[in-house]
């Protein structure tokens, strides 16, 4: 008898907590006060087919830009989701360390899981990159298509981890080309497992990083010599060779540790 009491009360436990969580959506603005405003498809299939909410509903809805309403559902149809927006709320600040991962494109789901967890972890923007060892590669077409693909990632994550800030995803392009292209504006690490200095080792770091990080077969040689000569430091994480979507999940985890906002 005891131990059903104790598991009724975990369930009524889990079910206060359940009930308590608001559920976030991505809106684009302008966004303000007291004004109703209409979902975005995606948004609105995900609040009506996926969690099947009902006009009076509750929602938490942000712009990605930093502002955040408290909302509620008017009018839900098939295709259409009306929302009316209340007070702003004050969001989750973001890192001081605004962190850009140049990640080398690696396949499929990979490259998904680094998208949403480097999301989760800060990252203030993302920069997709082909390398010589990438195994993916992309026409225009499909380079378009997987942009809108990986910011569809970033933005559900967003609205997983309750940040405002919907991180950029750039559109894919060569390592040479984005070495070619941007210029240094803080501190530029390259992941290398040969490296001489480790990730951790570092003293300190300015308040702009940009982390480059390889595909699965990783940078070849002249690749890191282009990233050093771009003013690139290469950096080790650890005695182990890493998969890259791993890399990039612990590089981010150490920054954001050691200078960044998981402290």
């Amino acid at each position: 008898m005891r131990r059903q009491n104790e598991e009724r009360s975990f369930v009524g436990l889990l079910s206060v907590t359940n009930q308590m969580r608001v559920n976030r959506i991505y809106c684009p603005g302008p966004l303000s006060e007291n004004i109703e405003t209409n979902l975005p498809p995606a948004g609105a299939y995900h609040v009506a087919r996926v969690l099947r909410m009902r006009a009076g509903a509750p929602l938490v809805v942000f712009d990605g830009n930093g502002a955040e309403y408290r909302a509620e559902i008017v009018h839900v149809s098939a295709d259409t989701v009306r929302v009316k927006l209340m007070e702003r709320t004050a969001g989750l600040a973001e890192s001081p360390l605004k962190i850009t991962l140049v990640q080398g494109i690696s396949r499929g789901e990979r490259m998904d899981w680094t998208l949403q967890k480097a999301t989760e972890l800060g990252a203030a923007a993302i920069a997709p990159v082909l390398t010589a060892r990438s195994v993916v590669r992309l026409d225009d077409k499909q380079a378009a298509r997987k942009q809108e693909h990986w910011r569809g990632i970033v933005i559900a994550a967003c609205e997983q981890c309750g940040r405002t800030h919907v991180p950029t995803v750039s559109a894919p392009t060569t390592l040479k080309s984005y070495l070619a292209t941007t210029r240094k504006e803080g501190l530029r690490l390259v992941l290398s497992p040969s490296a001489p200095a480790s990730l951790a080792g570092l003293a300190s770091v300015s308040s702009k990083v940009e982390l480059l990080i390889g595909p699965e077969g990783g940078l070849d040689d002249d690749e890191l010599a282009a990233a050093r000569a771009a003013g690139f430091t290469p950096v080790r994480l650890g005695p182990r060779v890493l998969r890259t979507e791993t890399a990039g999940v612990v590089a981010l985890s150490v920054l954001q540790a050691l200078w960044g906002d998981l402290q």
